[in-house]
């Protein structure tokens, strides 16, 4: 009986005496796992997204028509059209994906992600990142129309490359966390587009014709230093020093609002 009893275990009939528990699997790395997830994203929102990426950008276009009544030049010019641009991005990254993980935090979609042996951080990187995604279209659109409606100079535009991930990994993680935090879908929803309402009053508006708690408030916006560092490469002669100073800001405060956001994912995906 003994002999049999090895035999049976040799051939995989039943557990060996003495044998440990399998290995398991090694934990899926983060750059992989956020490919991955950015990937299926991107495959999934796209034909949802286009149709509102016209939206976003046509509204930011009408915004600066407006404002060409209003506004002659100078200053005041190139934050309106930095503004504008922008504010394609805040209408995407922050008002879509808040109203994106409120309804997936609602359906319980949250639990598939959970199952999947990704980390937390690669959910909320990937899906902010297939967002932002979508917002590099019209953001070139409505600053080369702005600027030429406004008469500003195009030859420092290259500086959206690094606007538009900067202000998009800023206000993704904003629009991200809002989402994960709401309790409800609809409160949600009302955050994003109280954001993005923000982003429009804030950004486009002149900063010195805000009055000085309206100004702080600008401060606190995460993608103001997104519209100040595109303001300035309007200039003649920009000062590439503060470009850099608002781009490192604007890079510094998306590496916090995806930090909160990707805790406020494990706090949502554990409840």
């Amino acid at each position: 009986m003994a002999g049999a009893t090895e035999t049976s275990g040799a051939n995989g009939a039943g557990p060996v005496p003495g044998a440990g528990p399998a290995p398991l699997a090694p934990r899926a790395r983060l750059f992989p796992s956020l490919a991955a997830v950015y990937r299926a994203q991107l495959s999934r929102a796209r034909v949802a997204r286009i149709p509102l990426l016209f939206v976003a950008t046509f509204q930011s276009v009408g915004i600066m028509v407006l404002m060409r009544g209003v506004v002659d030049g100078g200053a005041e010019a190139r934050a309106v059209v930095a503004g504008s641009s922008v504010l394609v991005v805040a209408f995407v990254a922050l008002n879509l994906l808040a109203q994106y993980f409120g309804q997936l935090r609602a359906a319980g979609g949250l639990d598939h992600y959970a199952t999947l042996p990704v980390p937390p951080a690669a959910v909320v990187l990937g899906a902010a990142g297939a967002y932002a995604s979508f917002t590099v279209p019209g953001t070139v659109v409505t600053a080369v129309a702005g600027s030429v409606l406004f008469g500003l100079p195009m030859a420092h535009l290259w500086v959206l490359v690094a606007v538009v991930p900067l202000s998009g990994a800023a206000l993704s993680g904003l629009g991200a966390a809002l989402g994960l935090l709401a309790p409800r879908q609809e409160l949600a929803t009302l955050l994003g587009q109280l954001g993005m309402s923000a982003a429009l009053l804030l950004g486009v508006l002149p900063a010195d014709r805000l009055p000085g708690p309206v100004g702080w408030a600008r401060d606190l916006l995460p993608s103001t230093y997104g519209v100040e560092a595109l303001s300035r490469s309007f200039d003649a002669r920009p000062d590439w020093a503060v470009v850099a100073l608002d781009l490192g800001v604007c890079a510094a405060v998306g590496v916090l609002s995806l930090a909160v956001a990707a805790w406020a994912y494990r706090r949502a995906s554990v409840r």
